[in-house]
């Protein structure tokens, strides 16, 4: 885990202090906005804490609906950042269990897959981890189709608070170790909490680092 620069932890404060509006929703691939603007995606299992993280990060309330209904968000949901627009920010649907039907899950998974290989706007995607459970096979499943797809990632620990700083020291480590075996990773962990607000100066940084 690396400290942001001071100047780019500013510039990034003021940024999200601004404009973040919600742009569309996008059901499938056909709805989605004009390639104009770069894109930073977050995505995660259901449940991990991505829509909480998302409204921490932009300062607002509810910009993102969070639920504790694992699968609650089944669109891309896309946000724009800035005055003039800067990015995009876009909430995907969470992986892994959901209660839905279960072509509706098929139906997601293809979205998703669609969108991460195809997008050329698409920076970086930010893969969310909750602390307390560490990497499973769906992440890395995840981690693997962006390698092949050569779409740069970087982890993102959430709820860091709810462990002991012992044992989020120790998830940084295993998931550091982890990330340089993969061609399409960013070697340096995030770790957040959007209750206390541990690492969001420099997730936020992260992001316009990302986009160049």
């Amino acid at each position: 885990m690396t400290d942001e620069p001071d100047d780019l932890i500013e510039e990034a404060r003021v940024m999200f202090a601004g404009r973040v509006e919600f742009l569309k929703s996008a059901p499938a691939l056909e709805f989605l906005p004009d390639a104009d603007f770069p894109e930073i995606a977050f995505a995660g299992r259901s449940n991990v804490g991505k829509s909480s993280l998302l409204n921490a990060v932009t300062g607002r309330k509810s910009i993102a609906r969070s639920s504790v209904t694992p699968g609650r968000t089944q669109e891309l949901n896309f946000f724009e950042v800035g005055d003039p627009t800067v990015l995009r920010l876009v909430d995907m649907p969470g992986y892994g269990f959901a209660k839905a039907p279960k072509d509706m899950v098929r139906q997601w998974r293809f979205l998703v897959n669609d969108y991460l290989r195809g997008r050329a706007v698409l920076k970086r995607v930010l893969v969310l981890v909750d602390s307390r459970h560490g990497l499973k096979d769906v992440d890395r499943d995840i981690m693997k189709m962006l390698d092949e797809a050569a779409v740069s990632y970087r982890l993102v620990l959430t709820k860091a608070d709810k462990v002991k700083a012992s044992e989020l020291e120790a998830a940084i480590a295993k998931l550091e170790a982890e990330a340089r075996t993969h061609v399409a990773a960013h070697p340096d962990i995030l770790a957040t909490s959007s209750e206390g607000g541990l690492g969001l100066p420099e997730l936020r940084a992260a992001v316009l680092e990302a986009i160049g």
